[in-house]
């Protein structure tokens, strides 16, 4: 017999709307400077499993907004293959095995205007897939516009809009969304140190306080760090002092540093 409290944890479960994101960098090369906007978009449409990011490791500019949306954890997928289409099949494909491997993924964005993913659209509609497409100017097709819907399709430079749209008919969920644990927290502590050393960065805490928000959308300042025992941390520099006493990390002067263990591991 199914206990009640099980049931219900169930349905939770099967209602939760989950996101994956797929972009073609070369076709949406605006998203640069955009990324943190993109994750607050689909955060608010539900729960983000999958993220990746297309590109060719030959191509300069398309590697460097890889590496500044790997900073927030999107995966890079290279598809280093100058021949035609060859990142949109690969994409395709990927987008097909994720929902075919996880049923409750609901949601897709796919951040290109390219009509050559219309085959892909209407294979996801057809298995009850909402599609919301991001584009550049310019590059759009009108088809592929037609076939998502206005309400479906936006230009990447409209991201701050919807973003802040977002925000002012969702008050109620901020303080919710804005919540990570104390041990999420140090994770993403640990990888901002490893990117500012492995960039030539300084470690000092604003540096580092900076990049775990770029990291992690729902990461906004030590308020919204949650511990076990549901107390606050009162600053930034707090926060860092239980880290340095539980050896997550070391601290000199205003300076961050991995511990030995984290060198390792690296």
């Amino acid at each position: 017999m199914t206990h009640p409290d099980q049931s219900s944890k169930k349905q939770t479960s099967q209602q939760k709307n989950y996101i994956g994101i797929f972009a073609d960098i070369q076709n949406v090369s605006s998203i640069k400077g955009k990324g943190h906007l993109l994750l607050k978009f689909a955060q608010s449409k539900g729960h983000i499993v999958c993220k990746n990011l297309y590109y060719n490791s030959h191509d300069i500019n398309q590697v460097c907004t890889k590496n500044e949306l790997e900073i927030l954890s999107m995966k890079g997928v290279d598809v280093p293959d100058y021949s035609e289409n060859s990142a949109d099949y690969r994409l395709m494909a990927d987008c097909v095995k994720a929902v075919a491997f996880n049923p409750s993924l609901k949601t897709i964005i796919l951040l290109s205007g390219d009509w050559d993913y219309a085959g892909l659209i209407c294979i996801l509609k057809s298995l009850g897939k909402k599609v919301i497409i991001f584009a550049q100017r310019g590059s759009e097709s009108p088809k592929l516009i037609k076939l998502v819907g206005n309400d479906n399709f936006h230009f990447v430079d409209e991201l701050p809009q919807l973003v802040a749209n977002s925000n002012k008919t969702q008050p109620q969920n901020t303080d919710i969304v804005s919540q990570i644990n104390y041990k999420e927290a140090i994770e993403y502590l640990i990888e901002a140190i490893k990117t500012a050393s492995s960039q030539g960065k300084p470690t000092v805490f604003g540096c580092i306080d900076k990049l775990m928000r770029q990291r992690c959308a729902n990461y906004q300042g030590y308020l919204s760090i949650s511990t076990d025992d549901s107390k606050k941390f009162k600053s930034f520099s707090q926060f860092i002092d239980v880290a340095v006493k539980d050896g997550k990390v070391r601290k000199q002067n205003q300076e961050l540093f991995l511990t030995e263990l984290d060198i390792l591991a690296a």
